[in-house]
């Protein structure tokens, strides 16, 4: 084999050896750290209203590289969210404290602090808080895929209601970040 030839197979075999044998570092990776958020606060210092509750992110989809967003609500008011399904992702909801109800599938479950409950991708659900005192939440997105980017959105256009599930600019905008808008909320009567 000659030197030009020689070089060329080295330069492309070298050239398909990961860069991180190499000694190179992902960037993400190089900046991933723990960040520790005090109770009552949100990763960015921002808080959020999102129809019933106030929100908190507590992990962002750039702290789990993707595969984690997490965010505690806070609810004032009775409700939650219309029916939906993620096409993505499994949502999982933590109560901290009041008292919930959520529906994953066709099956209703009564949630008190402590109690965790999974609502897996492709499956329809909703949940609402039904307590006469304060009530909080973790909710867990996994992977993360554009949730963060929805709430975003949320907050940005309309201060943050939940989905007007008649609505079909809803309808729409779910449907654009990975999510089908089925029906109506909880009723709570």
């Amino acid at each position: 084999m000659g030197n030009t030839k020689r070089r060329s197979f080295l330069g492309t075999s070298i050239a398909a050896i990961p860069l991180a044998i190499l000694g190179h570092t992902d960037h993400a990776a190089s900046k991933a750290r723990p960040n520790r958020i005090p109770a009552g606060s949100d990763r960015f210092g921002e808080h959020h209203t999102l129809g019933v509750s106030s929100t908190d992110f507590k992990v962002c989809t750039s702290d789990a590289r993707g595969g984690l967003f997490v965010m505690e609500h806070a609810n004032r008011k009775k409700g939650g969210p219309a029916r939906h399904l993620h096409h993505n992702e499994d949502e999982w909801w933590y109560v901290i404290e009041g008292d919930y109800i959520a529906e994953v599938g066709n099956e209703r479950f009564q949630l008190k602090p402590g109690d965790s409950i999974l609502g897996p991708r492709e499956v329809p659900h909703t949940w609402a808080f039904v307590g006469d005192t304060p009530g909080r939440v973790l909710i867990a997105f996994a992977p993360a895929n554009k949730m963060e980017e929805y709430f975003r959105s949320l907050f940005k256009e309309d201060g943050g209601r939940y989905s007007n599930w008649d609505n079909p600019q809803d309808k729409a905008s779910m449907h654009a970040y990975g999510m089908e808008l089925l029906g109506p909320p909880l009723s709570l009567e």
